[in-house]
């Protein structure tokens, strides 16, 4: 099996996560325990899943020894039932190894994370920022479709409606599996409406992908952090601008800046700024372990870094193009509208290709 050893190191991972359910010292941290007992329920279909492998290997296994031995006995319909059974026994086992990867697949990418998605204007000035808007609507669009949650946490935006900058949470099943391959720079050609010549005009907004971390996988230190409130900027309004309930985070080990003025909660915004800040350390912490293994980045489908160029918006042609995989689509208006399962598709598609070779290697 070509995840043999992968499955090996879950087992183990399996009796641990065990050991430490059952630690008093465990049982009495809530959020610890939670985070383990998840864990585990994260891992238990995989290893009951490999279970059954074995079981029908194993029944393979005797059924060739059957045959072995009945060879030459002279009832014949015996041995065509035993033929008949092993052919069921080795689609089945096919249809269990293929679960198997699948699951493999969704756990060593952390499909069932909720994800900390940040839009940002690029080059192109106020057509970026409006693009950037456009992007922000396409998200949400289709978590609505899949019935995903999305939450506003901070923003800046232009008169124009547009954003120099937006950052949300979407969360629900399977959302950082299928919006992963989001992140890079989007580039869009198109004539913008200031435009009076009517010329195309090329510009971009970037997309960071962050997968939420749990309390328990980024430990943050007070004495690490600095907090500061100011008051909210806006348009006005009832509650803007009256109290400091704006909050700013510094991770003082780094120098990162989260900042959170969506609420009128000074502790909501706190909160909301935690959130962005565990998962942009728990991403560079993931980004840095990843570049250490060089068959964990041949089998992704991109690099995920913002400055890396994955998709071209072209008006003129209706036309998508994802350039990591060179793949085409023509119903630029449907996937604006939130119609991205065509590429999300063939993304995924891509990486289980990438993923198996890896493992295979």
């Amino acid at each position: 099996m070509v995840f043999a050893k992968v499955i090996e190191e879950k087992r183990k991972r399996c009796d641990k996560l065990h050991e430490l359910l059952a630690d008093p010292k465990v049982i009495a941290n809530t959020s610890e325990y939670q985070a383990y007992a998840k864990e585990l329920a994260g891992l238990t279909p995989i290893i009951t899943a490999h279970n059954e492998f074995l079981k029908v290997s194993n029944d393979i296994k005797d059924l060739d020894k059957v045959l072995g031995e009945k060879a030459h006995a002279h009832d014949k319909d015996f041995l065509v039932l035993a033929e008949e059974e092993k052919h069921k026994l080795e689609k089945d086992l096919k249809a269990v190894e293929a679960e198997i990867e699948e699951l493999l697949l969704e756990k060593e990418s952390g499909a069932d994370r909720d994800i900390i998605m940040e839009v940002r204007a690029g080059t192109g000035g106020l057509e970026a920022s409006l693009f950037a808007a456009d992007l922000l609507r396409m998200y949400s669009k289709y978590a609505a479709r899949k019935g995903w949650k999305v939450e506003l946490i901070d923003s800046s935006m232009t008169e124009k409606g547009g954003y120099k900058e937006v950052i949300f949470s979407i969360s629900g099943k399977n959302v950082y599996g299928s919006l992963k391959f989001e992140s890079g720079t989007h580039r869009v050609q198109r004539v913008p409406e200031t435009e009076a010549s009517g010329r195309i005009h090329t510009s971009a907004a970037t997309v960071a992908v962050l997968p939420e971390a749990e309390e328990v996988e980024i430990d943050i230190k007070p004495e690490d952090l600095r907090i500061d409130v100011f008051r909210s900027g806006g348009a006005g309004g009832q509650g803007v601008n009256r109290t400091d309930s704006a909050v700013r985070l510094t991770y003082l080990p780094t120098g990162m800046v989260v900042t959170c003025q969506d609420e009128r909660s000074q502790l909501k915004n706190k909160a909301k700024a935690m959130r962005v800040l565990r998962a942009r350390l728990y991403d560079a912490k993931r980004t840095e372990h990843d570049k250490k293994i060089s068959q964990e980045r041949k089998s992704q489908v991109g690099t995920g870094d913002r400055s890396e160029k994955i998709r071209t918006y072209n008006f003129p042609d209706r036309r998508i193009t994802d350039h990591r995989i060179g793949f085409t689509v023509h119903n630029m208006e449907d996937v604006l509208e939130g119609d991205l399962d065509e590429i999300v598709g063939a993304l995924k598609q891509e990486e289980k290709k990438l993923r198996i070779k890896a493992a295979a290697a």
